[in-house]
């Protein structure tokens, strides 16, 4: 094989990589339109977490899913918890 054929293979690869990560990041920033935090009693135990999405409704329901990951044992007390509502609930754009 010749190295002309090679190189642009290469350096296909190298454009295909960069145009992958370039989308990755694009959509990662696109989706981080809103930040909301959390503070979630449950049990005598209590938690705070803050996620970013791309609507408030999203990131409120994200955080509380979070929050209630640390403080439940189990499926049951998981949806328990979700059912919780928030001691606080704060969201803005980042």
């Amino acid at each position: 094989m010749s190295p002309g054929p090679r190189r642009a293979r290469v350096w296909l690869g190298w454009v295909l990589g960069a145009a992958f990560l370039a989308a990755l990041v694009w959509t990662t920033l696109a989706q981080s339109g809103v930040e909301c935090e959390v503070c979630l009693a449950f049990r005598g135990d209590s938690v705070c977490r803050t996620v970013a999405a791309d609507d408030a409704d999203a990131a409120t329901q994200q955080a509380i899913a979070n929050a209630c990951a640390i403080l439940s044992q189990g499926v049951t007390q998981g949806l328990e918890c979700q059912r919780t509502p928030p001691r606080s609930l704060r969201c803005s754009e980042p």
